[in-house]
């Protein structure tokens, strides 16, 4: 029976120390739970990381609010252009494109493209390409509903 002693005691204490390492993996501290140190995230984390993501992407980061619907009121006989990807909405009114490289304006609505001197249709999508002069010039007053930077 004394031979068999020391082998106990030896898977005793490796078994000890099995243990203790487990039980000291196994309650290592990760960081508060949903923090970049916690490999598992919470619903809200994921919820906030997404949203930053979106702002930042959309510009909103920059507190331009150009992706805001905004309204504007043309008098007749003055011309509201717009930036590289502006969007626009005639409302109210009538106008005429305004196109000084000879593009047009993708009308987005029709799936054509809107040419100088051409009758701009209430209600359509229109997108500047370019912040190149491209927009409207009022005929009568008008409601434009617009997204994005102006040209002027």
């Amino acid at each position: 029976m004394r031979k068999k002693w020391p082998v106990l005691a030896a898977l005793l204490v490796c078994g000890m120390l099995a243990l203790g390492g487990y039980a000291h993996l196994a309650g290592a501290d990760g960081g508060e739970p949903g923090s970049e140190t916690d490999p598992l995230v919470s619903k809200s984390f994921v919820e906030e990381y997404v949203a930053r993501y979106v702002s930042e992407a959309l510009g909103e980061g920059r507190g331009s609010g150009d992706f805001q619907w905004r309204v504007a009121s043309v008098p007749a006989g003055q011309e509201f252009t717009g930036g590289a990807g502006m969007e626009f909405i005639l409302r109210t009114g009538r106008a005429v494109a305004v196109d000084p490289t000879g593009s047009g304006i993708p009308d987005v609505t029709a799936g054509t493209n809107l040419s100088a001197g051409r009758e701009v249709a209430p209600n359509h999508l229109y997108i500047i390409p370019r912040s190149d002069g491209r927009g409207l010039r009022a005929q009568t007053d008008v409601i434009v509903m617009y997204r994005g930077a102006t040209g002027k």
